[in-house]
């Protein structure tokens, strides 16, 4: 019977390790594949295998997103995420979605199940965004947020370009863009927050995605001498990337839950301990499920930049990195992982998403949902992220029955 249908937690585990080892951070169980790079190839390479393996049709596009469909007709029940890391990631983050959709494809095929609709499993080019900005790129540009030519010639922190990394390494694809909808998709990730384990819950039906809102600023100032210069006399932007962190912080302390705000890079021009900064360039990262109020976070933080660059005689420029509203997720699907996960004796919470992810995009343009497992301490972007194999395998089983109950849902 279906519903006494289970993944195989054993080969999801191995898949998992296996993948980790390409790029993986020594003395740590975490790994680092930033998109398009060697790393980012050889995972590609070894998932691709796995897929062919399975005996599923394997589409690249002209981003480099990797597409698994088990042969048949008609839009399928598609699920995935992504394989690239940040430079201290973990071994779940992302790569728990794709290697769970290939269980589940496995697990049907060993017992014989032909789901009335095809599934398939993919995964997005450049979803953190730590090389490449924005994230969320490859399912951005999928579902036609972004057209392909402007996305291939972003270039990256390192100076690379996108078209150029994909020709590179092999993952410039001729698959058309945007890509065809999928009847629905479901992405199942690890929580990255603590919430779930503080409430001893086991799966999260994730029913929105908070809006994100990514600025990079450069101060410019004067550099000069730091011993012989009078505090009154300083145009100095390492003080205003200074301020400007603090008055994040307290700004979403005064907006409150669930407003969040992070300065994450600084970067100090010639950043010499005896020397005031040239420039200073610096990002802010601000987040809300509210589009209200990350709209008033974002105004304030830019008045409070122009006023403080303006006192201390510094110029500002600042650059859009990626500016996404909140999403709420299809209420029907939601319904669904929230019963799969019932059925099956979990415990369940409807809950947003403080992250961004794929299955975000592909609320645009199909019904679309999320299934979380606990992350312990809530950590991860960190090689010490874990899930419990016993999470791991309760979020694969009820991303498999939340594709089974897709696949047989009546459409009008």
């Amino acid at each position: 019977m279906e519903h006494d249908l289970s993944i195989n937690i054993d080969r999801l585990l191995g898949r998992l390790a296996e993948l980790a080892e390409i790029g993986a951070i020594e003395g740590t169980e975490g790994c680092a594949r930033l998109a398009l790079t060697d790393e980012d190839k050889a995972g590609r390479d070894l998932v691709v295998t796995w897929m062919t393996d399975l005996g599923l049709e394997v589409s690249v596009d002209g981003i480099g997103n990797v597409i698994a469909t088990m042969p048949g007709e008609g839009p399928p029940v598609m699920t995935g995420s992504h394989i690239d890391t940040v430079r201290t990631g973990g071994r779940y983050d992302g790569n728990l979605g794709v290697l769970a959709g290939l269980e589940v494809i496995e697990t049907i095929q060993a017992a014989g199940i032909t789901p009335a609709r095809r599934f398939a499993v993919g995964f997005f080019t450049d979803e953190e965004g730590s090389r490449f900005a924005p994230d969320m790129l490859g399912s951005l540009v999928y579902v036609g947020g972004m057209p392909l030519e402007e996305a291939l010639d972003i270039s990256g922190i390192d100076g690379a370009i996108v078209g150029e990394e994909l020709e590179r390494i092999g993952y410039a694809g001729s698959a058309p863009l945007p890509g065809p909808s999928p009847h629905s998709f479901v992405e199942l990730h690890i929580e990255q927050g603590p919430v779930l384990e503080i409430e001893d819950v086991t799966i999260g039906a994730v029913d929105g995605v908070q809006g994100i809102s990514w600025t990079e600023v450069e101060v410019v100032g004067q550099s000069n001498h730091a011993g012989t210069t009078p505090m009154g006399l300083r145009k100095d932007p390492g003080f205003v990337a200074a301020a400007c962190a603090n008055f994040a912080r307290e700004l979403a302390l005064e907006l409150g839950d669930p407003q969040v705000a992070t300065v994450g890079r600084i970067d100090l021009h010639p950043n010499l301990v005896n020397v005031v900064a040239a420039t200073a360039t610096f990002t802010v990262d601000l987040r809300n499920t509210d589009e209200a109020t990350l709209q008033e976070s974002e105004q304030r933080f830019a008045e409070f930049l122009e006023k403080t660059a303006s006192a201390e005689g510094c110029t500002v420029e600042t650059r859009t990195l990626a500016r996404f509203e909140p999403v709420i997720f299809d209420p029907a699907v939601v319904d669904i992982v929230e019963s799969a996960s019932s059925n099956l004796g979990y415990s369940v919470k409807r809950m947003p998403s403080g992250a961004g992810h794929d299955a975000q995009m592909f609320a645009r343009v199909c019904p679309t949902a999320m299934v979380f497992t606990p992350s312990v301490n809530g950590i991860s972007h960190n090689p010490a992220e874990y899930t419990s194999p016993e999470d791991l395998e309760a979020g694969a089983n009820v991303l498999l029955h939340t594709m089974l109950a897709l696949a047989n849902l009546e459409t009008t």
